[in-house]
């Protein structure tokens, strides 16, 4: 797995030609091929432990050790970056609004990292036709779909309000940047958003002063600068992420901790489970229409791979992991996939999570720019689960697909609860969830034949769990 061969002489290759997961071009290339990768995924991977009250320096340091985990674990056969996954990021914001804290959250994202794994094992030991039994794209789809539109409370309650202008520049800027803007600037468009915003609010502080608004936890509005770079003062340049701690207002400040466990806080994450499940299978299918390989044979391993990961940030306070669709844009663009170019971003993206400084800073970003880059963000990932239901030619004339899926998604928008004693009860994401999987088998087992028959005209997550060849006919068909 490490005897990468160095091809075209070390040189850039030409026009056309590719570089495989087990080869390479000269070190000093693919330094700057391992940069480029950390460029790519660093906007999410800092933006969503924020926007779930982790810690983005821990969460970009554990990052890199998962990508090496993942790596190490599919043999380096599927060249692909493990960042911060927004799968988890819905889930918990209702463990937050319940009162539960970090080492409740990473508690419950280890359990479900763990059902993950024992999913990739099941695949990998039955093959991938399995999960279209249980989980096909109908459903994977409307899980998706409520878990990105249960958060738009989040952002009209906790992150507009804090500066609604600047959300609203922030949001505009990240539109016009993600739709008008060519190649890879197009695709870090969140990124560079969070830069936008944060140097907006810093000149308007200069400028217009201080603004009157209702920071998280604060029980009425206060007067106060957009940017706080107090923390920051504070952090030294070089050292171990900071431990979980109370700051001077009462509020938590995440750092690196223990998990905690509660039933009810798993069963409001066990739901991402299912979005990772498609995203993971969805990137691995890229990767092998790129690399042109058969990565079948390792589609389970790769989804476990990536809850073996999860488990490990999380058992010391770090944020959910996923491959991420970033960098495989990357290795499009380049068409060099080496894994040594993963090898080198992870340790890079160790490297950084190795100065405090560096995470103050990012964590000091203001509620406004988080309100309008939450704006979009969360909308993009409810409509991933549309996305899904297109590619995979899902039927909403047919009811076995209509209704049950209608009643879990408005459950989990809405955020209905279903109380069954004073200390339990499920609601929003978890009930949803619950409601659209069984509320789906039910249906297909009470539906007339002509309607079971209808269904089975639908693409089965197309291109995945084929072989090449099958592949091809697929296509042509």
């Amino acid at each position: 797995m490490f005897g990468w061969r160095e091809v075209y002489g070390g040189r850039t290759p030409p026009p056309g030609q590719v570089v495989a997961p087990d080869e390479r071009l000269s070190w000093p290339r693919m330094a700057g091929l391992g940069a480029q990768h950390v460029v790519a995924m660093f906007g999410a991977t800092f933006v969503f432990p924020i926007v779930m009250g982790l810690n983005p320096q821990l969460a970009i340091m554990m990052s890199g050790v998962a990508t090496i985990c993942f790596l190490l674990i599919v043999k380096g056969v599927v060249p692909s970056y493990l960042g911060t996954s927004a799968s988890f990021v819905s889930a918990v914001a209702a463990i937050r609004a319940q009162g539960g804290d970090s080492a409740q959250v990473t508690g419950a994202i280890l359990v479900a990292g763990l059902v993950l794994a024992l999913v990739g094992l099941l695949i990998h030991l039955l093959g991938f036709r399995v999960l279209h039994a249980v989980l096909p794209p109908v459903v994977t789809g409307a899980v998706v779909m409520l878990i990105g539109f249960n958060l738009a409370p989040v952002v009209a309650s906790v992150y507009w309000p804090q500066d609604q202008w600047v959300a609203l520049v922030t949001m505009v800027f990240v539109i016009v940047v993600a739709v008008a803007a060519r190649g890879f600037v197009g695709r870090i468009a969140i990124f560079l958003g969070l830069i936008f915003g944060y140097l907006l609010s810093w000149l308007l502080d200069r400028v217009a002063g201080p603004i009157t608004s209702v920071l998280p936890g604060a029980s009425g509005p206060t007067s106060h600068d957009r940017v706080d770079w107090s923390g920051v003062a504070a952090a030294p340049w070089v050292g171990f992420p900071p431990h979980t701690t109370t700051g001077a207002d009462g509020n938590e400040v995440a750092g690196w901790h223990t998990p905690a466990f509660s039933f009810a806080f798993i069963l409001l994450v066990l739901p991402a489970v299912v979005a990772l499940i498609a995203e993971n299978a969805g990137h691995v299918k890229a990767v092998a229409e790129m690399t042109g390989r058969d990565l079948n044979p390792v589609m389970g391993k790769a989804i476990g791979a990536d809850g073996v990961a999860t488990m490990l940030a999380s058992s010391v306070g770090g944020s959910p992991t996923t491959t991420y669709a970033e960098n495989i844009g990357v290795m499009a663009a380049t068409r060099i996939y080496s894994t040594a170019a993963y090898f080198i971003a992870a340790i890079v993206a160790i490297l950084f999570g190795f100065s405090p400084k560096f995470g103050a800073i990012i964590s000091a970003t203001p509620g406004g720019v988080l309100g309008g880059i939450t704006v979009v963000l969360y909308g993009m990932i409810g409509l991933l689960g549309a996305k899904i239901w297109k590619e995979n030619g899902v039927d909403f004339g047919n009811p076995i697909n209509l209704v049950p899926l209608a009643a879990g998604i408005i459950i989990a928008i809405g955020d209905t609860s279903l109380v069954f004693s004073p200390t339990f009860q499920l609601s929003g994401i978890a009930l949803g969830t619950i409601v659209t999987i069984a509320g789906y088998h039910l249906a297909r087992w009470l539906a007339p034949e002509h309607l079971r028959e209808q269904q089975r005209l639908e693409r089965p997550y197309p291109g995945v769990g084929l072989s090449p060849a099958e592949q091809r006919g697929a296509a042509d068909a």
